[in-house]
């Protein structure tokens, strides 16, 4: 009894390939359960290469395949003048349609006119342009000790419509997860100087990494563009140092911090050609600016003004140039320190404008409400409006494109 072998065997990994016997409807030959890394793409072994060659089917199950569409052919070529309204449809060259045929995934149809058969065929749309989202605002902790405010704008398109259906259930909710996670975890093994200092490069390594997971659901990531908010606590001293930030040189924006800062030196030393421009073009290009990021130095943050007080700075700013420049009505409805609510307009329609407290004489175009201390950190330049729209301490009603061009007031205030 105990020299026999046990009938019972331990069951195989899913992830591994074996071999077992196959059932009635599969074919012995081919059944090999191929690896799937985490996808759940066993019935179509090779869909990452493009080939729909089903190996898994036996006999008798490609036999009632084949007499179930054959039936659904000359049902649909009977009733032709009826069913065409229903089984042909129209795609266009910047879509496919993913087609599952009795429950098995076919090649992706289009673009032109293509045949969908009726009550066997389940079909969906797959848009293949490119699209974007952005990743709200979210506190980060960086290596040094210092903690910012950072979001991302991404582009991305899905190159493999099948594995962007059958690899995912909801392809954008897991797109923003994963690159929100990978955004990160990412800057937090950075310094906020080559946060600040070396956007671009970061960018493009975040973009490999979200490429690296998702791929597999047939979407490939085009473009990351990290969008530093605000510095909300400075690195610690025993870190890093003043930030230093090199002045902006055009042409050379697109450089990181390093680069910039060696070619402003090259180009510094290499212009002029008597002794005095050699000189002066030296000390330019090797200036450098301390910015500190949580009290910007602007009159503004000298002393601290009420909403009162910045009105009246903004009416002396009020310029036909200004108007002609923004063109938009606004009305703020602010909530002051001691709890009161007031309401203020800046009317820049039409003249050389006008602002004050109330209302506006004319409907405005677009009404914001925030507290005290988020209009006065707007006009500080510490919290930008589309930042602020964002994270929620901005609510307006009204065109955002219009309630975005608030900033070229604000840079008027700030170039004072």
């Amino acid at each position: 009894m105990f020299g026999k072998p046990s009938g019972y065997h331990a069951l195989p990994q899913r992830d591994s390939v074996f071999q077992s016997n196959p059932g009635l409807y599969v074919s012995a030959e081919n059944f090999i359960q191929y690896s799937h890394a985490g996808h759940s793409l066993d019935y179509v072994p090779k869909i990452t290469e493009n080939d729909f060659t089903d190996r898994s089917q036996g006999w008798m199950s490609w036999m009632c395949h084949r007499i179930v569409i054959f039936l659904v052919f000359l049902f649909t070529s009977i009733t032709f003048p009826v069913s065409g309204w229903f089984v042909l449809k129209v795609v266009p060259n910047y879509e496919r349609i993913v087609v599952f045929r009795l429950g098995r995934i076919r090649p992706p149809k289009g673009p032109g006119v293509v045949l969908v058969l009726p009550f066997i065929d389940l079909w969906q749309k797959v848009d293949l342009r490119t699209r974007a989202f952005n990743i709200p605002p979210c506190q980060v902790t960086t290596k040094d000790g210092g903690v910012i405010s950072v979001g991302a704008d991404i582009q991305f398109r899905i190159w493999n419509p099948v594995m962007s259906v059958v690899a995912v259930q909801d392809l954008n909710t897991s797109t923003r997860l994963t690159a929100q996670n990978a955004m990160t975890h990412n800057l937090i093994k950075n310094s906020l100087r080559e946060i600040q200092m070396e956007k671009n490069r970061l960018g493009e390594k975040l973009g490999v990494e979200i490429n690296d997971k998702t791929r597999p659901w047939g979407l490939e990531v085009d473009r990351v563009e990290l969008t530093l908010e605000s510095v909300l606590k400075p690195p610690d001293d025993s870190f890093s140092g003043p930030l230093i930030m090199p002045p902006s040189i055009p042409g050379l924006e697109g450089l990181s911090g390093p680069i910039q800062q060696l070619a402003m030196h090259f180009l510094g030393n290499g212009s002029g050609g008597n002794g005095s421009s050699s000189e002066t073009s030296h000390s330019k290009g090797d200036s450098v600016s301390m910015v500190n990021e949580k009290v910007p130095t602007t009159p503004l943050a000298e002393a601290r003004l009420s909403a009162d007080e910045l009105l009246s700075a903004v009416e002396l700013l009020l310029s036909e140039k200004l108007v002609s420049q923004v063109g938009a009505c606004f009305q703020f409805h602010i909530a002051l320190r001691d709890g009161t609510h007031k309401t203020y307009f800046v009317d820049l329609s039409k003249g050389a404008g006008r602002a004050g407290h109330g209302m506006p004489d004319q409907n405005p175009d677009v009404v914001f409400q925030m507290t005290e201390e988020d209009l006065l950190a707007m006009f500080e330049g510490t919290l930008r409006p589309f930042g602020a729209y964002t994270s929620g301490q901005l609510k307006l009603h009204g065109d955002l494109k219009t309630a975005m061009k608030l900033e070229e007031v604000i840079k008027v205030m700030r170039q004072q």
